[in-house]
């Protein structure tokens, strides 16, 4: 009897572009299709390097990148305004071989944020890095900056007026603009998270949510698997969304994906609704959430591939 072949470990990318209240009857066609385009070329971003035997973390980082710069996404440019009328962004980014992390908040000049995170990772002793400090850092790293104008988009303006001008509430309190991530395994076995925000419409007094906080938005651990996080961020760091569901697979031995529906179930039970996408070392990825729907993508070796917006979709 000849010997089997021996098997090619399997790659797996997910990414998500926020999870929030949009419906079919609420986004326009040029809206739905926009945001499956961009979905679709974060995913050939980090499959690219995913397919050619690279790292997870380059694949994720990749993959953030290019919804960073689509104006679709609440991440980079197209983020949403403060009530100042300001942008700030966050972003944080993770290696589960090494528990290596990085991250930012409330930078403003950075065109990428999620690779200043991951130069706070290698460049520098600490995890996470502030305002003007980060920005600072960013000049001094020499990675590429961009003015104002490139972060700023009409829609974005028109939703600060529109939020600015009603009676009840202060922020955006429907999470309809979400956050983007991305999580992946390689071909080595190893895990990667990174997430990216521009936060929520009309924040204020410097708030700072769930994205950059490792544990609660972003964590990944080669023992368990790695989670990128979007939604109510005050809940997920209340609950240490991230974390909570590495430590359920890790010391409770849960399937990834019963895990990430627990927890998520813990988050709503608290008033916090969102989503999260999830990948394993094994291969397995996918993604959990409350909202009527979630920017997501998924692609693996085996040639399986998704692009969805809504919660009927597959």
């Amino acid at each position: 009897m000849p010997l089997d072949e021996p098997t090619t470990p399997r790659w797996t990318l997910v990414i998500h572009g926020g999870a929030g209240s949009m419906r079919r009857d609420r986004l326009t066609a040029a809206e739905d299709q926009g945001a499956r385009a961009g979905l679709a070329a974060a995913l050939d971003a980090g499959e690219a390097i995913l397919a050619a035997d690279g790292s997870a973390l380059d694949a994720v980082e990749a993959a953030v990148r290019v919804l960073e710069d689509d104006p679709h996404f609440n991440a980079g440019r197209g983020s949403v305004f403060t009530f100042e009328g300001t942008i700030e962004m966050d972003a944080a980014i993770m290696d589960g071989a090494t528990r290596d992390a990085g991250a930012v908040t409330s930078v403003t000049t950075a065109r990428n944020p999620v690779s200043l995170a991951r130069a706070v990772m290698e460049k520098s002793p600490h995890v996470i890095l502030s305002r003007g400090g980060a920005d600072r850092f960013s000049l001094e790293q020499g990675l590429e900056q961009a003015t104002p104008d490139w972060f700023a988009t009409p829609e974005r303006r028109r939703q600060l007026d529109e939020l600015k001008a009603r009676e009840s509430g202060w922020y955006d309190v429907d999470m309809k603009y979400g956050t983007v991530g991305a999580v992946a395994v390689d071909r080595a076995g190893h895990v990667a998270t990174a997430t990216s925000t521009g936060g929520l419409t009309g924040k204020r007094w410097g708030r700072i949510g769930d994205t950059p906080v490792i544990g609660a938005g972003t964590y990944a651990d080669d023992r368990a698997c790695a989670i990128s996080c979007t939604g109510a961020g005050e809940f997920f760091i209340r609950a240490a969304v991230a974390h909570e569901i590495c430590a359920r697979v890790r010391i409770g031995n849960e399937d990834p994906q019963a895990a990430s529906a627990a927890v998520m179930a813990e988050v709503k039970a608290l008033g916090g609704v969102g989503g999260l996408i999830h990948v394993a070392p094994d291969g397995s990825g996918g993604w959990s959430f409350t909202t009527p729907a979630l920017y997501r993508g998924r692609s693996s070796s085996d040639g399986a591939r998704i692009v969805a917006i809504y919660g009927d979709e597959a």
